[in-house]
């Protein structure tokens, strides 16, 4: 692999950067600690930062040796917020803050940044300015939304922006890009169905929404079957079913609640057009209501062709071209597809490997994402960071045509 010998030098001081992190969780736009972290790092480095977007976010800026004169930039993002579960490891950088954990690396994307961030305050071996956006709130608060409703492209206008997740299960020192849709858009449905309650031995006295219910939650997948066409993807998944207080009781209501994902807003709207109208029908058809929610978070990941295919030919010359996968559409969500909404970009994957990575006293379990075993491969930092160093150099040396 080809990676910056200044930066694999610097890996162990990041690493612990990154474990003190991991030790200190913060919660979705509560990243104030976290926040405080990345602002003296860059700050120590000589790196201006601003300080506020979205709630908790930081945004470095980092002049090239033309002070940013010739107007080109590039933004590169890392998110920070951990999730509320509890970790099972037991290593001496595990959660100290009870139901707080970074059990998807947002911890190790800050590390990875910050050893690029590094290397960029040292060298500036670029012209052009390069932005570096440390993100809160990914992991369900629409971070990214928010910075850019505060004002993210208008104060620090840049021509593309790119985003990288830790993939696990794929082996170290290969990366994963492709063009179009890479991430899923998700949405969240609730649906209280009412009837007419009464006793269990008399059901023809009352309406049981129970049976109606499961009726739906049935009907529902024929969206996917048979509505939406066979070549375009699409998950409804009913999660959450609430009815009933005793045994010998019809309940007036049940509740079900879930998820939508889609690639596209197409089959999103014709998913939630026909879920709203089998409720509606299949509760008319049995005397019965409905209330149908339907809440859109965030929308699909879509990279950029010119931008992933500019993005693929940095990492061969890093890990070689066998060493560059095809970017497997999964159908997880992620807000930085609210960015790729506003600029051109694309959002890769680099290896996280299988889990043996991780130190004695790991729980059980595979180290997953959002798994409470899962522990960021620290081996990571240098490739990650040499990825970002290479793509901003190689990126704001293209003409300005091209860029």
């Amino acid at each position: 692999m080809n990676v910056i010998d200044s930066i694999v030098t610097q890996a162990a001081s990041i690493a612990a950067v990154r474990r003190d992190i991991h030790a200190h969780p913060e919660l979705c736009f509560e990243e104030v600690r976290t926040a405080d972290v990345v602002a003296q790092k860059l700050t120590e480095w000589g790196i201006p930062i601003h300080r506020g977007l979205g709630k908790t976010g930081v945004v470095g800026i980092v002049k090239g040796r033309d002070g940013g004169a010739s107007g080109r930039a590039i933004g590169l993002r890392a998110d920070m917020d951990a999730l509320p579960m509890q970790e099972f490891n037991t290593f001496a950088h595990a959660s100290k803050h009870q139901g707080k954990m970074h059990a998807c690396g947002h911890d190790g994307h800050v590390a990875m940044l910050l050893a690029a961030a590094q290397h960029f305050a040292r060298h500036r071996n670029f012209d052009g300015t390069v932005y570096l956006i440390f993100q809160p709130a990914e992991e369900g608060g629409g971070g990214a939304r928010v910075m850019i409703e505060d004002g993210l492209f208008e104060q620090f206008p840049m021509q593309a922006v790119y985003g990288m997740h830790n993939w696990p299960g794929m082996p170290v020192g290969t990366f994963a890009v492709s063009p179009g849709p890479v991430m899923a858009s998700t949405s969240e449905f609730k649906i209280t169905l009412r009837g007419k309650g009464g006793h269990a031995a008399l059901p023809h006295t009352g309406i049981d929404p129970v049976p109606i219910a499961c009726g739906m939650v049935q009907t529902f997948q024929t969206i996917i079957s048979r509505n939406k066409k066979p070549v375009d993807a699409g998950v409804i998944s009913v999660t959450m079913i609430h009815a009933g207080e005793a045994t010998n009781v019809v309940p007036d209501s049940v509740e079900l609640q879930g998820t939508v994902r889609t690639f596209t807003v197409e089959v999103l709207d014709l998913i939630e057009k026909r879920m709203r109208q089998i409720a509606e029908h299949t509760c008319a058809a049995h005397d019965a209501t409905c209330e149908f929610e339907f809440v859109r978070n965030y929308p699909p990941t879509i990279n950029s062709p010119a931008e992933a295919e500019f993005a693929r030919k940095v990492m061969t010359t890093i890990v070689g071209e066998e060493r560059v996968l095809a970017q497997e559409p999964t159908m997880g969500a992620e807000d930085f597809a609210y960015m790729l909404q506003a600029k051109p970009g694309a959002y890769c994957f680099i290896a996280n490997g299988d889990g043996t990575h991780r130190e004695m006293g790991h729980g059980g379990g595979p180290c997953m994402l959002h798994n409470p075993s899962y522990d960021f491969n620290d081996d990571l930092i240098p490739l990650g960071a040499t990825y970002w160093v290479k793509l901003a150099e190689e990126w704001l040396a293209q003409p300005t045509s091209v860029a």
